[in-house]
């Protein structure tokens, strides 16, 4: 019973510990005059997810209404790095359709409308 127990525990680790590689806090492009700390983490269904921590400005960090939202939105890996969802800018209010690629310590972001006929592009810099 113990050893069927231990080896039902063990075929479970592998799952349970693995991290998607992009999980961690990154820090996004200056963006109308301010950049964030945003943390990707998994969501539903096994997708990824990005929430704003902290944001900054020239004069430094500051108190965003937007400390807590989602700005990278069900993510879902596609393999080698890449990921399709959506992602929000906050300083137009707008969410996007969006794809991302994990390259290293870089994360590079697109979001399009009118079936990607206008993009706006950022890369964002690991920091844990």
């Amino acid at each position: 019973m113990k050893k069927t127990l231990i080896a039902a525990l063990l075929a479970l680790a592998p799952t349970t510990l693995a991290a998607d590689p992009v999980h961690g806090m990154w820090k996004t492009e200056v963006d109308d005059g301010a950049y964030a700390y945003v943390e990707m983490s998994g969501c539903s269904g096994g997708k990824v997810c990005g929430w704003i921590r902290r944001t900054f400005d020239d004069s430094g960090e500051y108190q965003s209404e937007n400390i807590g939202k989602v700005i990278v939105i069900n993510m879902e890996p596609q393999g080698g790095g890449r990921y399709e969802g959506n992602v929000w800018r906050p300083s137009n209010d707008k969410t996007y359709v969006g794809k991302m690629e994990m390259n290293g310590d870089s994360l590079f972001l697109d979001g399009c409308v009118l079936g990607g006929l206008l993009c706006k592009t950022q890369t964002w810099s690991r920091l844990q």
